[in-house]
């Protein structure tokens, strides 16, 4: 448990420090120096805890410790105002920097959020329109070749580019005998039938495509997918929410970039490259010592000249 109090004072050092007395709402539970924490103060601080968190202290023990938290923040806020801390070159810096960051999410939010928003009634065409992609393959009918080194491998496809029957290969040179007298045939087999290199590589050909050389325990293979069974598509209720957060991540991507063009057309921005040249030699420095043994080449086809 001591743990997971030290960890909460991290978390709640995040959150807004409490305000001072008048201003605050709600019935008085603490006081730390001239500093009232209320109960507003602690359901607000409360609430930002993650779900598990709210459960270990939901008890009035727990909600006893977690009180207790609030007021170590509090001292340690108080603690580093008295030394100034607030005052120093570093912290005005990292303020500013989150004062910037804060900024940016928030337009973020207004703007950008607002354009992404995503309707049922677009997540229900998008699953109509791609009902295939959320259907499982159930079976693949496959056919291969079978050899014992890449090389062989490489010369069978490079036979089958040529023309050749992949069946007449499969009985010619197929290092597996029970499919290739049956021209490399494999019938249909379902996931976890096959080693996973062979699975991986014929689920992702589409039917009639040839793989490039497969490495497996036996050997290396040429992978002809024939046919493949399909299930029933996966029902919209359980997929919608993946669905969603697809479409609005597009979306958003989409209005980001769109929303940095509309402020290009507002903000004159000047890149001086020269500088970053600079910079990226200064940053190379390490890389001179290697560069060295050039110098007595160049001296010697001086020399050639000379001579």
């Amino acid at each position: 448990m001591k743990k997971i109090a030290i960890g909460l004072i991290l978390t709640v050092a995040l959150i807004s420090c409490s305000k001072k007395g008048a201003e605050q709402k709600g019935p008085f539970l603490a006081k730390v120096g001239n500093t009232t924490i209320t109960q507003a103060d602690y359901d607000r601080e409360f609430q930002a805890l993650p779900e598990y968190a709210q459960q270990l202290f939901a008890d009035e023990q727990g909600k006893g410790k977690f009180l207790n938290e609030i007021i170590n923040k509090e001292m340690l806020h108080q603690e580093a105002l008295k030394k100034g801390l607030d005052k120093t070159p570093d912290f005005q810096k990292k303020l500013e920097e989150f004062k910037k960051l804060t900024l940016v999410t928030e337009l973020f939010q207004k703007e950008i959020m607002a354009r992404a928003k995503i309707s049922d009634q677009e997540v229900k065409a998008y699953y109509d329109q791609h009902k295939e992609e959320f259907t499982p393959t159930m079976q693949i009918k496959a056919s291969h070749i079978l050899v014992k080194t890449e090389d062989e491998a490489k010369k069978a496809l490079a036979r089958l580019k040529k023309g050749e029957k992949f069946g007449d290969i499969a009985k010619a040179i197929s290092i597996d005998p029970g499919s290739a007298k049956n021209s490399g045939d494999l019938g249909y087999f379902s996931k976890g039938q096959m080693v996973p290199e062979f699975e991986k590589a014929a689920a992702d050909l589409n039917v009639g495509d040839i793989s490039a050389p497969v490495k497996t325990q036996f050997g290396y293979h040429i992978i002809k997918v024939t046919d493949k069974k399909k299930g029933s598509p996966i029902e919209f209720e359980k997929i919608k929410d993946m669905i969603s957060q697809r479409l609005s991540g597009e979306k958003q991507k989409e209005a980001f970039e769109q929303y940095i063009t509309e402020l290009k057309k507002n903000y004159k921005v000047e890149i001086n490259k020269d500088a970053i040249t600079k910079s990226a030699a200064g940053t190379g420095k390490k890389e001179i010592p290697q560069a060295e043994p050039e110098q007595p080449k160049k001296n010697k086809a001086e020399q050639k000249k000379n001579k």
